[in-house]
């Protein structure tokens, strides 16, 4: 009995806590408005500057940054369907309206260009899509 105690309550909640497995990232920074983060040049050039460890970084922010490489080599199988949403959002606004510094960002997390291949090859079809359905 004292066994089933001891496993219950304490080696399978820390093995829960403590782990260094988990199913998702967390989600306590889901309603971060990406959009507002990109209309606004002060909060965009402060993020890109965490991320570049150029300044010092808000709480999402570094959240982020821990998370990028293991999201970019798992192509975010543990992102949440909002953090994969805002993901594209990001780097198709970071490619499309900010290349110099989506190259530096680039350099650092994804060097292969993995990503700038798989968003311009998306782009790509979805144009294609559409000039096919007019």
């Amino acid at each position: 009995m004292f066994m089933l105690f001891i496993i219950s309550f304490i080696i399978v909640p820390v093995l829960k806590c403590c782990g260094t497995e988990t199913s998702t990232y967390t989600t306590q920074y889901d309603e971060v408005d990406i959009k507002e983060i990109m209309d606004n040049e002060r909060l965009l050039v402060a993020y890109i500057g965490c991320l570049l460890d150029k300044n010092p970084c808000t709480p999402e922010g570094k959240e982020l940054k821990r998370n990028i490489p293991d999201a970019l080599q798992s192509d975010c199988n543990k992102c949440s369907d909002k953090q994969r949403e805002n993901a594209d959002a990001w780097i198709e606004f970071m490619i499309d309206n900010r290349p110099e510094d989506w190259t530096k960002l680039e350099e650092r997390y994804n060097p292969d260009g993995s990503y700038r291949t798989k968003y311009l090859e998306s782009k790509h079809n979805t144009t294609s899509n559409v000039d096919e359905s007019k």
